[in-house]
């Protein structure tokens, strides 16, 4: 649905200037955004950083998990022999700590999506700000990602990932 909204957003923009093409004022380039993603430096320290806060969430994880198991196997050696209150106070204590498990789950990923967002969004915004100048100073009217898929065809030479990359200072 996204790709037919693009797709019909551009078409609509190129269909509504044609005199722009008559004229030859209109200029096309496209990249592959996610390979020259792939390809920015810091992209590993971003990776690294994230690695590590992935895995302090996934150590707290596993401690409330050995929390829980516990909990469940002293219940469970022991639920035979307790007064119906210490039973019902046991299941409520373990009921209260999957909840709490739960929550700290839905939270976690949470934080992970919004730490991943923090570190990467940097990197992002200096992709797009090479673009960009690239853009002006090859005088391109508009700029596709061909990551999308967008482009029914493409020439080779309307590429500028090349001179992206070397605005970046990527020598790869």
């Amino acid at each position: 649905m996204k790709k037919l909204v693009s797709l019909l957003f551009i078409s609509a923009i190129l269909l509504s200037s044609p005199n722009l093409f008559a004229q030859g004022k209109v200029k096309l380039g496209h990249l592959d955004f996610a390979t020259l993603y792939g390809s920015l430096p810091g992209l590993d320290s971003v990776k690294t950083i994230f690695e590590a806060y992935n895995k302090s969430i996934q150590d707290q994880n596993a401690v409330m998990q050995g929390e829980l198991e516990s909990k469940f196997q002293e219940y469970q050696a022991s639920v035979s022999t307790m007064s119906d209150i210490i039973r019902a106070t046991k299941e409520a204590e373990i009921n209260d700590l999957q909840s709490r498990m739960e929550a700290f789950q839905q939270k976690a990923s949470a934080d992970l999506q919004n730490k991943e967002a923090e570190l990467t969004a940097p990197l992002i915004e200096e992709a797009k700000i090479a673009v960009e100048a690239v853009a002006k100073e090859k005088g391109y009217t508009y700029v596709f990602n061909s990551t999308e898929g967008l482009l029914l065809y493409s020439d080779p030479a309307d590429d500028i990932m090349d001179l992206v990359k070397a605005k970046l200072g990527i020598t790869e």
